[in-house]
């Protein structure tokens, strides 16, 4: 399962790119106005830092808004993925961009219906989210098994973008349940890297060895 950081923040970025273990960037409106910097420079830079998809959203409700705002997105760099919003003019600029080559991620998608119209107007990635099913007493990670089951019905090419992740429970559940991406804030990805037992083992193996004669622990 690939992972992406969902976040605008250039600094975290840059800092868990550093890991190796990065994929892709998602954004959204929300994210960049934390960033507090224009549009267009944040999806530059991070394009510039991040060798993979970036999802950069399109702001226009109307098809014809969507068709001129994706096409100035793909301009800035040829990683951006033009992500769209599921809705009936959504699904058809999805439908134009695929026909024309441009990668693009549907996003706020909370059913497997909206998911199979996603694959079918030749969607890139289709952006499950799952805490905000939680919030209103579904099961998020249903969403996923369902869209995954559709999806290898009929050989679907889309690929599962899990979104709105809460906890590192749901990246877990994601990768059992055959997510192909999940997107996650940078202090998620953080809590990934966190158990009390290598803590404390590590801890044990660091005490244990000042224990050793100085002589006797050189390593170089």
């Amino acid at each position: 399962m690939e992972l992406f950081i969902d976040t605008a923040d250039i600094t975290e970025i840059k800092r868990l790119n550093s890991l190796g273990i990065i994929d892709g960037v998602t954004t959204n409106p929300s994210l960049v106005l934390k960033a507090g910097k224009n549009f267009k420079e944040v999806v530059r830079d991070i394009c510039q830092i991040v060798d993979g998809p970036v999802s950069a959203e399109v702001v226009a409700t109307d098809y014809d808004g969507m068709i001129r705002e994706g096409q100035e997105l793909v301009k800035i760099h040829k990683n951006v993925v033009v992500k769209v919003p599921m809705t009936p003019d959504g699904i058809r600029a999805i439908k134009y961009f695929s026909s024309h080559g441009i990668k693009t991620n549907c996003t706020l998608v909370f059913s497997a219906n909206q998911a199979l119209l996603c694959a079918k107007a030749g969607a890139t990635y289709v952006s499950p989210f799952i805490g905000r099913l939680d919030d209103i007493g579904q099961t998020g990670m249903d969403l996923i098994d369902e869209i995954r089951t559709v999806y290898d019905n009929y050989d679907f090419q889309t690929q599962i973008l899990a979104a709105s992740i809460r906890h590192p429970d749901h990246v877990k559940q994601c990768a059992i349940s055959g997510a192909d991406v999940a997107t996650c804030p940078p202090a998620i990805i953080d809590q990934l890297f966190k158990h009390a037992l290598t803590d404390s083992g590590l801890q044990k193996f660091l005490d244990d060895w000042k224990k050793i004669p100085e002589e006797l622990r050189r390593i170089v």
